[in-house]
């Protein structure tokens, strides 16, 4: 067996090279653990089966997922400068991605909804979690823009699903063109969407 040290973070970290690069559904035990670079057995003393480590890659692509969100999301700027500064993360940690290894590989919650949501109740559920969870924060910012009266929405809990529903429509197709340009129309659409114009300071630095 691996160092117990860090051969589960070798495993976690070879599944999701290899899950973002070729999908779940053709990806092996024994690739996992001949890409992590530890024996079969080091599997099988961490992970139940290939689903549970699948629900492990997605709860740690989360945590460092939702500490970039927040990141983005939170501090003294107006709330719509927030949401563009969210698209902004986004498109650069996509292009950060693609100089590293040649494509764009996309949202890995996305990737894995459109190939396993009808396959596994568990991993559906883990991701409607998570989306509910990027829901609720956009929410959050938008309700403060609608209290700032910067935005024009009826309802601020479907205007931030339509929100997080456009950027990851936008990351799909920068996956499906190779070319993260497919996320510049995000700031101008989601301004549409809310009913909203650009904050003064986002004019002033254009």
């Amino acid at each position: 067996m691996g160092r117990t040290s860090d051969a589960r973070e070798r495993i976690l970290s070879a599944a999701r090279s290899l899950i973002e690069t070729h999908g779940y559904s053709a990806l092996g035990v024994a690739e996992i653990c001949r890409t992590a670079g530890v024996p079969k057995g080091s599997f099988y003393y961490f992970f139940d089966s290939k689903e549970s480590l699948a629900l492990a890659v997605i709860d740690e692509h989360w945590t460092g997922q939702k500490r970039t969100w927040t990141a983005a999301l939170s501090g003294d700027a107006q709330p719509l400068l927030r949401l563009r500064r969210l698209f902004e993360e986004t498109a650069a940690g996509l292009h950060a991605a693609q100089q590293s290894c040649g494509t764009v590989s996309g949202c890995l919650f996305g990737n894995l909804t459109l190939e396993l949501c009808n396959q596994t109740e568990a991993i559906r559920t883990r991701l409607q979690e998570i989306f509910d969870a990027q829901v609720e924060m956009v929410d959050s910012v938008i309700n403060e823009a609608r209290e700032r009266q910067e935005v024009e929405v009826a309802e601020t809990r479907e205007a931030a699903r339509a929100v997080v529903a456009q950027l990851e429509g936008q990351v799909l197709f920068a996956k499906l063109y190779n070319s993260t340009d497919r996320l510049g129309p995000l700031w101008q659409n989601c301004l549409a969407l809310l009913g909203a114009r650009a904050p003064r300071e986002a004019v002033a630095g254009a």
